[in-house]
């Protein structure tokens, strides 16, 4: 890979880094999606100027705590934020975060490889489909993590022992998830060890999910699109919530176990 080639894909992950880093503050911080609709355009006018991401995001926090006259508790929430957005992922669930009858599946998703953590697997699940156990996407795609039929047939099984494997059973849906997310990984891994990719694993199998590994394999990293980018930073933005930075417990769809 050329040399211009790399620093145009270390740009694109600063890039996602920057957009990721104001949206996961308003997320965990606003819970209002106006709010991060407005934040992440912010980031997106401001562009490449990093070193006002981090006041800005200071600032956000200290409005949307008046009553604190400590504004050391904004710099240490802000840089806590920050630290989840580019994190990996594999630390402790915050249980209170996600369905009480899907909390151990999610825990056993994110232990499949060493690649992922069940935050990750918790942060793409309301991406994909806001904990909707029913959903089905535009391309055929079902359940709550949003698998194409192909894809649930190979990773699929009998998790919660029903006698039935489905796409629209959540347990069932979320252990392929975990399956497929680190078989996107292994592939990943391949190409970044034989130079044919930059990134980390878990954010070129977190985009593949997305996009397809062809695309990541064809940018040699994270594409240079806002499809790409966008859905990288969506996932990481909800890191800090689903690892306990804050936030009351969301409410769920009825179709999903509470």
């Amino acid at each position: 890979m050329s040399g211009s080639s790399k620093k145009d894909s270390g740009e694109q992950k600063s890039y996602a880094v920057l957009v990721g880093a104001a949206i996961t503050t308003a997320t965990t911080c606003l819970m209002s999606p106006i709010a991060t609709v407005v934040v992440a355009g912010a980031v997106l006018i401001i562009g490449g100027l990093g070193v006002l991401l981090f006041p800005l995001i200071v600032l956000i926090l200290l409005f949307t705590n008046p009553g604190s006259s400590d504004s050391s508790d904004a710099w240490d929430r802000a840089d806590e934020s920050i630290a989840a957005f580019e994190g990996d992922g594999k630390g402790t669930l915050d249980r209170t975060q996600v369905p009480v009858l899907l909390a151990d599946t999610i825990e056993d998703a994110g232990a499949v490889c060493t690649s992922i953590g069940p935050i990750v697997i918790a942060a793409q699940i309301e991406v994909e489909s806001d904990w909707d156990g029913a959903k089905v996407g535009p391309d055929g795609e079902r359940g709550i993590s949003q698998l194409p039929p192909a894809v649930f047939t190979r990773y699929g099984t009998d998790t919660d022992k029903n006698d039935k494997t489905s796409a629209l059973d959540p347990k069932d849906s979320i252990m392929a998830q975990g399956r497929y997310l680190c078989a996107l990984a292994g592939e990943a891994q391949e190409l970044i060890d034989s130079g044919a990719a930059i990134g980390s694993a878990l954010d070129l199998a977190l985009v593949a999910y997305d996009q397809g590994m062809t695309a990541v394999r064809e940018a040699g990293g994270i594409p240079a699109t806002a499809e790409a980018q966008g859905y990288l930073a969506k996932v990481r933005a909800r890191f800090g919530q689903y690892q306990g930075l804050g936030g009351p417990p969301p409410s769920f769809p009825s179709a999903s176990p509470t």
